[in-house]
């Protein structure tokens, strides 16, 4: 089959990979009809992270179960199924608390050995554990399909970080970043019944999707000035839950800066560079509280999922490009380029 590889910084190729096939009677394979390219990613193809040359890479897919191993019940040939971005074997003590993960037996995909999502196929760990079942009829509708491609990592993180920051009603939520993340951060406060909700950012297409999601207010300046300009919307306070969806010490600075005292930040951006940008004592003066990590997205899908079919939220718009799979490493390209928001890759 065909899968996505990187070789270097800058490097991804498609190349010519072996077929997944069912090695354990749990294993369910794969084929994938979308994925997409995630903005961590972006960290490998910059040489932030390191990969093994010739590593898979992707780490979100739904597609059509194409074989199952023996002990496999809850899904089979033919159904239409989305993968959140770990599998989890969803026995042991971290699974059944919903923190997935941090299962004993989980892993990522595109990690060593392991298939990545953007590629034909996936062999599938624990599947009845890792997979959720979609109505067949989505897949015959390409809005829904990338609705429903969001549940495999990027609205089920915002969702993460807005419950970690405590959205509620009556509450003003601000969120740190205009990423498909932040985005999402944005649309699942408004789910969460949030009564004003702060954008910041300074990328106008973005800040439209913002609005879209349901944004009431848009700050576009970064650093001291976005501070400020946060703090003259809440009467000098700051929100009450902030949602920070960068990851760099700056970010986490100001995510700080415009939370209100005795409010919470819900951190899930993947941290890179960051250094000392938490001062303890501020927060510890502030009640404020840290909430966040890496989203336990199974846990949230059947959550979520219902609200995807019958319209209530989507989450569709964060793809603003799509490709086919040889495209990928013009999609890297894109996105690293900030030309596209995030690409959907179409197989």
């Amino acid at each position: 089959m065909r899968a996505t590889t990187i070789h270097a910084p800058f490097d991804m190729r498609v190349a010519d990979v072996p077929d997944p096939v069912v090695r354990n009677p749990g294993d369910a394979v794969v084929r994938v009809l979308r994925s997409c390219i995630c903005g961590s990613d972006l960290w490998a193809y910059r040489g932030e992270s390191a990969r093994q040359p010739g590593q898979r890479i992707g780490h979100e897919f739904l597609g059509i179960v194409e074989e199952a191993g023996a002990e496999v019940t809850g899904v089979g040939r033919g159904d239409l199924v989305v993968a959140p971005f770990m599998w989890s074997d969803g026995v042991c003590d971290y699974c059944r608390e919903g923190l997935t993960t941090s299962c004993e037996h989980g892993g990522f995909w595109g990690s060593v050995g392991s298939d990545g999502g953007q590629g034909e196929a996936v062999r599938v760990p624990f599947a009845d554990a890792t997979l959720v079942a979609l109505p067949a009829e989505a897949a015959s509708d390409d809005r829904l399909l990338a609705a429903l491609l969001t549940l495999s990592d990027v609205m089920g993180t915002g969702h993460h970080a807005a419950l970690g920051a405590g959205a509620r009603a009556g509450a003003t939520v601000a969120v740190v970043g205009d990423g498909a993340v932040g985005l999402c951060g944005v649309l699942a406060a408004k789910r969460l019944g949030a009564d004003r909700i702060i954008a910041l950012g300074r990328h106008e297409a973005r800040t439209d999707i913002a609005r879209r999601f349901g944004a009431t207010d848009v700050v576009a300046e970064r650093g001291d000035a976005a501070v400020e300009a946060v703090r003259e919307l809440t009467r000098g306070q700051g929100a009450h839950a902030v949602v920070e969806a960068v990851g760099t010490e700056q970010s986490m600075r100001t995510a700080v800066s415009i939370t209100r005292d005795g409010g919470a930040i819900g951190f899930v951006g993947v941290p890179h560079g960051s250094g000392t940008g938490l001062d303890l004592s501020v927060m510890f003066d502030r009640n404020i509280a840290l909430r966040g990590g890496v989203a336990p997205v199974r846990t949230y899908i059947p959550e979520l999922l219902p609200d995807v079919l019958d319209g209530t939220i989507d989450p569709s718009p964060v793809f603003d490009l799509t490709v086919g799979l040889e495209g990928v490493p013009d999609g890297y390209k894109a996105m690293d380029e900030r030309t596209a928001l995030k690409v959907m890759v179409a197989n």
